[in-house]
């Protein structure tokens, strides 16, 4: 597939295609989350690695994540604190929540810090997300390469230097609310 205007992809996404666009940390692989094996199958990637759902508010994760949860409050609480950015919480999932990560009882959510990727999400709604790269390879930051490498994906080429890299290089920071509190489980762009 070719790189693609952002109306196109926006309509590939809709569509249930696998795409790729920048954020501000790696560019993203997303596709709607009724296709997760999608991107499971294109990266060759394990299924005991979880994929991020992103959105462009934090109402949109609500169908996924356990709102009868006593401490959705605090959730709610940091996620106004650190979205949009560079920070994925992982959170106790609802029941729709819990099959887009088969074997996993919680979901990382994140909104991204950019303006190109909310932009998409806006249209697109949520959409699970990975880094672009082949499982176990670093991450891709042009967008012409993740085309060269994954030539499936609608990949955004339009009002961008595709030539450049993209994001920050860093990945999000990941925290996970446990019955303790938050734990780091992976430290990236931003200090929690």
């Amino acid at each position: 597939m070719a790189l693609v205007s952002l109306a196109a992809l926006v309509a590939g996404a809709r569509s249930g295609k696998l795409v790729s666009f920048p954020t501000d940390t790696v560019p993203a692989l997303a596709v709607r989350p009724d296709r997760s094996a999608d991107i499971f199958t294109l990266k060759q990637r394990s299924p005991d690695k979880p994929l991020i759902l992103m959105a462009a508010s934090w109402q949109e994760f609500l169908p996924y994540l356990d709102t009868t949860h006593p401490d959705l409050a605090t959730w709610q609480e940091t996620a106004e604190k650190y979205f949009a950015g560079a920070v994925t919480l992982v959170l106790p999932a609802s029941d729709r929540g819990c099959k887009l990560n088969q074997g996993f009882k919680t979901l990382g959510v994140r909104i991204p810090d950019s303006k190109t990727a909310i932009a998409i999400l806006q249209q697109t709604g949520a959409m699970l997300t990975t880094s672009a790269n082949k499982s176990n390879q670093p991450p891709l930051r042009k967008m012409i390469e993740i085309n060269e490498v994954f030539p499936s994906v609608m990949t955004l080429g339009d009002g961008i230097d595709i030539t450049e890299q993209s994001g920050s290089g860093l990945p999000s920071t990941v925290v996970e609310w446990t019955v303790d509190g938050w734990i780091v489980r992976r430290q990236g762009a931003v200090n929690f």
